[in-house]
């Protein structure tokens, strides 16, 4: 059964049934699609369009049909084209002919709309939920590292020492756009599509605000003609979903650099690393390379859709077709990546002792220029007297730190003996005890915001 045959007085070309045909991937949205006819049901009964025995019967059906699905006992047929399709042929099956009024005022249009941000708007919950546990373990690995030094690193290039807890703190916080970015597409996303038919809207006078109340939806669609092509929120979701891999890979290559021998700063647990097929010493961190890898395909869902939708004309097309597939994928691949990596940053092992090696005093350059700054020198002279005392160091092959005073008064007799207090890392980080600073006090309020927003949002 087609819902769209009595024009055709031939067959669809089985290629082109295959190209045309949706339901190997709409049928994803199979719960979806029940609850919109169960809602659109009682919407075009209200309308008088079915009596209330009508609608009982389908409604009783569609339920029938909806618990298939969640046992798995659902049987498609070849001749289901899409989701919509087979719903609407089982539920002929299962209650007659009275089954065939369901879609009167409605077409496959705008019912796949409905279904899809249906669909997207419990999507977004899942996925935020899974991006609220990543929060939780950074913020988990933030209070129990408080005490460990990490260099912090600019270009690649060593730059000024920080608390470890800052930097998986530094993590936190673009999750924390993702989920604000995801929630605003969830309340654009919850218009109201059904009622506006194929392109004109309905001709039935359907309640559609109730209509929208019931499914959850925030408003009706205002105009039919932007409802049915409308993939806004399709495109805004994968943006999104692809700004979180972006962000996620960002951490995956900083872990990856801190697991290798050349830093020796991390090392993952068994339970989340590989091996290799020839070198039996390798231990890999695959789970991150490939979150890392998994970025470039998220910005091609992206790129696809937007690459699709551009240049369309007013109302359906088949186009559209084409927008649910890499929706899907990214959710899939985010709610892939997402625990793994959790569970990858639970278990991992830390080298204070190394990353402490690490902390050359060269790093404190800006300290000793801003020891000079408190002397009344301006910075920009105390940057070129710094510099240069980097420079007297490297010359002589000793860290900076071992210059003598001697030595350093030779550029300036402003430095005295309490100058080497600015070698002390510790005394560097309680220094910056400002908002969003390293300094140990400054770090536990942040943590403390982090575990208020995570509260909020009950999950702490």
């Amino acid at each position: 059964m087609t819902l769209w045959g009595g024009r055709f007085s031939k067959k669809l070309d089985p290629q082109a049934w295959a190209l045309n045909a949706s339901l190997p991937f709409d049928k994803r949205l199979a719960l979806q699609d029940v609850r919109g006819s169960v809602a659109w049901a009682k919407a075009i009964q209200q309308a008088g369009v079915l009596t209330q025995p009508e609608c009982s019967q389908i409604c009783a059906g569609l339920e029938a049909i909806r618990n298939e699905f969640e046992k798995q006992g659902f049987v498609f047929q070849e001749s289901d084209e899409d989701i919509h399709t087979a719903v609407e042929r089982r539920l002929v099956e299962l209650i007659g002919p009275v089954g065939g009024k369901l879609h009167t005022g409605r077409s496959r249009n705008d019912q796949v709309a409905t279904d899809f941000r249906l669909w997207m708007m419990e999507a977004i919950e899942d996925l935020s939920g899974a991006i609220t546990s990543l929060q939780e373990t950074l913020v988990g690995r933030a209070g129990s590292d408080m005490d460990v030094l990490l260099p912090g690193y600019t270009h690649l290039q060593r730059a000024q020492p920080i608390l470890l807890s800052h930097w998986w703190l530094s993590h936190f916080w673009p999750l924390q756009r993702d989920l604000e970015r995801f929630a605003q597409i969830r309340e654009r996303t919850a218009i109201l599509p059904l009622g506006s038919g194929a392109l004109a809207g309905t001709s039935f006078q359907v309640d559609r605000l109730a209509l929208a109340a019931d499914l959850g939806f925030s408003l009706p669609s205002q105009n039919s003609l932007d409802a049915v092509s409308d993939r806004d929120f399709a495109a805004e979701f994968l943006f999104c979903s692809a700004l979180t891999g972006v962000h996620l890979g960002k951490l995956a290559e900083q872990v990856i650099l801190y697991c290798t021998a050349e830093f020796g700063f991390f090392e993952l647990s068994d339970a989340f690393s590989t091996g290799s097929s020839l070198m039996p010493q390798k231990k890999n961190p695959d789970i991150f390379e490939l979150t890392r890898g998994k970025t470039g395909a998220l910005l091609g869902y992206l790129t696809g859709l937007m690459s699709t939708l551009k240049g369309l004309p007013s109302a359906y097309d088949k186009d559209l077709q084409e927008d649910k597939v890499p929706v899907f994928q990214a959710y899939d691949t985010l709610m892939a990546i997402l625990p793994v990596i959790a569970g990858a940053l639970k278990t991992l092992t830390l080298h204070p002792e190394k990353m402490g090696a690490a902390m050359d005093p060269a790093m404190l350059a800006t300290d000793l220029a801003d020891y000079l700054v408190g002397k009344g020198l301006p910075f920009r002279q105390a940057h070129i007297l710094t510099g240069q005392a980097v420079q007297m160091a490297a010359q002589t092959g000793k860290h900076l730190s071992a210059l003598t005073l001697a030595e350093f008064q030779s550029l300036d007799p402003l430095f005295d003996n309490n100058l080497y207090l600015v070698f002390e890392p510790q005394h560097s980080l309680g220094r910056r005890n400002v908002i969003g600073g390293t300094a140990p006090e400054a770090v536990r309020k942040q943590m403390q915001i982090a575990k208020e927003i995570l509260l909020n949002a009950g999950r702490e």
